[in-house]
């Protein structure tokens, strides 16, 4: 039998503010213009020791911060650690160890790579790390799929529950991606704007913001929760993954892949366009990209469209961790009674199909079904779908 699933943990390491309070409040100011980086990391609280900390890239250490936070806020979980797992995806996992090494091993020889490269570099390092500080022995895995992972692997956290698998899941997802190949890699494929703003379906806009950072969510069955008096902060409902199968950068014309990941995400939650109340967009402030979620939404919605707001403005593009920061957007959304704007935007592109973007100031809404949208490279879309409590 399906469970409802319900989120009663969330942390947050953010450009914009770690922690829950100081992200939020991050998402409703205007940020400076250049890349989101997470400013002044101390690593420190969440390690037993410096040396703990150096042994973890900062893509884990950022995970095990946000699990941290989250757990406390989920209390006493009190459940069989086989039956808690661990998933939170990456896009490019430890690389910035990787490419110190590299440069250690071209620099100074083979015997001088550290022995730690392995366990700091592979993706899955953040779920191990969580898994093990926590003695969490149920499924631990790490969803790579570019820009989608966070969200794909709160979906498939969704359903570990759901199914029976779990009782509890540790889901999001994390990244830190600055290294100079890296930045040169984006920057030559002309995906950075290179006018180091983000502009989320403005007519001006000219490449994503690239960014750091990471989410983690505590999820669990819903009546568990409520009956251990648990805070539920909202529900998960449904979850899809769909693939462009177009290009490995650009999306499907039309915003094709995009549409039918929605309307299945809609269908597993059981509602339909006309109950869903909010999108939080991928929204990258790519040409390609805001053109074709735009379509896809029109689409999916016709006229007059949900709220769409685009929280990347302020946090740029955390690439795997994007979805899961996201989601804990859209919770914090439900929490406030607001949905934040849409930094960046002030030119309408006439090409675009109209959508009521949240533009300006925040904007108070009654909270509803909210869907939250990942479009990565290689064709990966993944939508969850996100609630009020009941």
């Amino acid at each position: 039998m399906s469970r409802t699933v319900a989120v009663t943990g969330l942390g947050v390491v953010a450009p914009c503010g770690v922690g829950l309070d100081a992200f939020w409040q991050g998402l409703l100011t205007r940020p400076a213009d250049g890349d989101r980086r997470v400013a002044e990391w101390d690593p420190a609280p969440w390690f037993d020791s410096p040396k703990e900390s150096r042994r973890a890239d900062p893509f884990t250490q950022y995970a095990l911060a946000s699990a941290a936070m989250a757990l406390e806020q989920a209390g006493e979980l009190d459940v069989d650690p086989a039956r808690v797992g661990v998933m939170i995806g990456t896009g490019v996992g430890g690389i910035g160890t990787n490419e110190k090494q590299i440069v250690t091993r071209h620099d100074k020889g083979d015997r001088r790579v550290s022995p730690f490269l392995i366990p700091m570099m592979m993706p899955n390092a953040a779920s191990a790390t969580v898994s093990m500080r926590y003695g969490f022995q149920g499924p631990c895995e790490a969803t790579v799929t570019a820009c989608s992972a966070g969200t794909h692997s709160i979906g498939n956290a969704l359903n570990a529950i759901r199914y029976g698998r779990c009782d509890v899941m540790i889901a999001g997802g994390s990244e830190a991606p600055f290294t100079p190949t890296a930045i040169a890699g984006f920057s030559n494929m002309t995906a950075l704007s290179s006018s180091g703003v983000s502009r989320p379906f403005d007519a001006r806009r000219d490449g994503f913001v690239m960014s750091e950072g990471c989410a983690v969510l505590v999820l669990e069955d819903l009546e568990r929760a409520q009956a251990r008096g648990a805070t539920v902060l909202g529900v998960v409902l449904g979850s899809a993954s769909t693939a462009d199968a177009h290009h490995i950068t650009a999306p499907a014309p039309g915003g094709s892949g995009a549409v039918r990941c929605m309307e299945l995400a809609m269908a597993d939650a059981g509602i339909g366009p006309s109950d869903v109340a909010h999108v939080n967009a991928h929204g990258t402030s790519t040409p390609l990209n805001d053109s074709a979620e735009a379509e896809a939404i029109a689409k999916t919605f016709g006229q007059p469209s949900p709220i769409v707001t685009s929280t990347k403005g302020v946090t740029g593009h955390a690439l795997g961790a994007a979805g899961a920061l996201e989601a804990a957007a859209v919770l914090l959304s439900i929490s406030h009674g607001l949905v934040p704007p849409t930094f960046g935007f002030e030119s309408p592109d006439p090409d675009m199909p109209e959508i009521d973007l949240v533009v300006g100031e925040p904007r108070p809404w009654e909270p509803g079904p909210s869907l939250s949208n990942s479009f990565g490279f290689g064709g990966h879309n993944g939508t969850v779908v996100i609630a009020p409590s009941p």
